[in-house]
């Protein structure tokens, strides 16, 4: 699969990954601050938790999701008891300080608050601090305690697995973007998940569709050992809740930068308008940016012990922005990638033209469509073979399965009648799967027709005379990829069965 991708193939720090390493006096510390502090904290934070409850339980209660009233004085005294509890609270936590730099613009000049790097559920301390609202997972309302404060700054609530539901998510921001003010500001993580700071990924759009000047806010956490971080591989929520509360005080910033007025352009480009923030916002914070987005999660992370990990992220993350694009990245489900698996095998290898393409996917011919063409047309002559696309495609949807993907590229390739596959298609379909640019397949044990099964790939005849098994060869190259040594597998690899 070709690729044009400007990225560095192989991210040297992995934003979605958070090792967290303890010394032996850390250790020690720890073990020390468990059995005196640790215990009254926690005592603490949750009584204070428990006692916001009814004051946010009972201002909600005959409120409208969906119109704003004016603030009576009761509200106003409510939101003081509770910011007043929620501080209480993080003090009690080991946030005795929070330093804060910069002034928070008024909600009728700047509606929304884009907050960056977004990389552990202590994030919501700015939220409480000010009571503004925030964009939130609908399955945060389910948590006990915590889903009722949540839903006391009346959040706008979002299903990710939802298409629709992040389309009406969009349209609500904007609703409340352009109130003049009468709603509260809405603070926005516009990456879309956690890492671990080392770099900003790809901002989504959201926040920044509405076109309205939005503050820039940077949120720092400068602590010698850093407890706080929740990613999606490292340490869980309950033990970074345990360590935080183990450490004598947690340091926390936040700096408000100066309000972001778009162009005219930026209106038109609300891509652009979220590029330019975030190139602002990493500046300040002396931080790379990561052509990383939220949706490359799965991808990123896939990288493993496997021998058929991916081991070039390159072409398949442009592969899975492209279908992001198109909508297919969300629509794409395992029956849906069956039946698209039976017609290409139904089509005998025969190549597609761009409009036949697009007529296979039932989408219009555009740029973005003519783009995906173009990475599977390998002679370079305007066709490709769907068959290729369909591997890719599975490989995005389920990274961490690539025994599926193989299972599903044998069935199309196979055939009925001589069985197997030759191993010049196993060869593209490994190109495909492991990310690298050219695969070649020397001494293959083969039948007498020249082709290979699956069970004869994955499960090699006992008696073969092979000098090394092409799992052991895979692993090989996994390590020399993970020691750095990706040039390599880049151009050739030779398995030897």
């Amino acid at each position: 699969m070709k690729s044009s991708y400007s990225r560095v193939s192989r991210v040297e720090t992995n934003p979605f990954i958070h090792e967290l390493k303890l010394t032996l006096a850390e250790k020690i510390k720890i073990a020390l601050m468990s059995v005196t502090v640790f215990p009254v904290r926690l005592l603490l934070v949750s009584f204070l938790m428990l006692l916001a409850w009814p004051f946010a339980f009972i201002a909600s209660l005959g409120r409208s999701e969906f119109v704003i009233e004016s603030q009576s004085w009761w509200r106003r005294f409510v939101d003081v008891c509770l910011q007043v509890i929620m501080r209480a609270m993080w003090f009690c936590g080991g946030f005795h300080w929070i330093k804060v730099k910069g002034e928070r613009a008024a909600s009728s000049d700047v509606p929304i608050l884009t907050m960056a790097p977004h990389s552990s559920y202590f994030d919501a301390i700015p939220v409480t601090i000010t009571m503004c609202s925030m964009v939130a997972k609908m399955e945060s309302m389910s948590i006990p305690v915590w889903g009722t404060l949540i839903g006391y700054i009346r959040p706008v609530l979002v299903l990710r697995s939802d298409q629709d539901s992040r389309r009406n998510t969009v349209e609500e921001i904007k609703r409340r973007a352009q109130s003049g003010g009468k709603w509260p500001q809405i603070m926005i993580f516009p990456e879309g998940t956690c890492t671990n700071r080392s770099g900003l990924i790809l901002f989504k759009a959201g926040a920044f569709i509405p076109g309205l000047p939005v503050q820039p806010v940077i949120l720092r956490y400068p602590n010698q050992l850093d407890t706080v971080t929740w990613t999606w591989r490292g340490p869980g929520a309950l033990k970074i809740l345990w360590l935080t509360l183990c450490q004598l005080h947690n340091r926390m910033e936040i700096e408000f930068l100066p309000p972001y007025t778009p162009s005219t352009e930026e209106k038109n480009n609300p891509t652009l308008f979220a590029d330019n923030v975030r190139k602002l916002m990493a500046k300040a914070l002396g931080a790379p940016l990561t052509d990383l987005s939220f949706d490359d999660c799965d991808i990123s992370l896939s990288q493993s012990h496997d021998p058929l990990c991916i081991v070039d992220l390159s072409s398949l993350l442009e592969f899975n922005q492209l279908m992001s694009r198109l909508r297919l990245r969300a629509g794409t489900t395992l029956q849906v990638l069956e039946e698209q698996a039976r017609r290409a095998r139904d089509l005998q290898g025969a190549r597609l033209g761009l409009e036949d393409f697009a007529e296979f996917l039932k989408l219009p011919v555009t740029d973005t469509l003519q783009h995906v063409h173009s990475l599977f047309d390998q002679h370079s002559d305007g066709h490709i073979d769907t068959r290729h696309y369909l591997v890719a495609l599975s490989t995005i949807h389920r990274p961490s399965k690539p025994k599926e993907t193989l299972k599903m590229a044998f069935r199309m390739y196979e055939n009925e009648d001589k069985g197997g596959i030759l191993k010049e298609e196993l060869a593209d379909i490994l190109e495909i799967m492991l990310g690298v640019k050219e695969v070649q397949l020397s001494t293959l044990g083969c039948s007498e027709t020249g082709r290979i099964t699956y069970d004869e790939f994955y499960h090699p005849h006992p008696q073969s005379s092979s000098t090394l098994d092409w799992i052991d060869f895979l692993k090989t190259i996994a390590k020399w990829a993970k020691a750095g040594s990706a040039q390599t597998t880049r151009r050739l690899i030779f398995i030897f069965i």
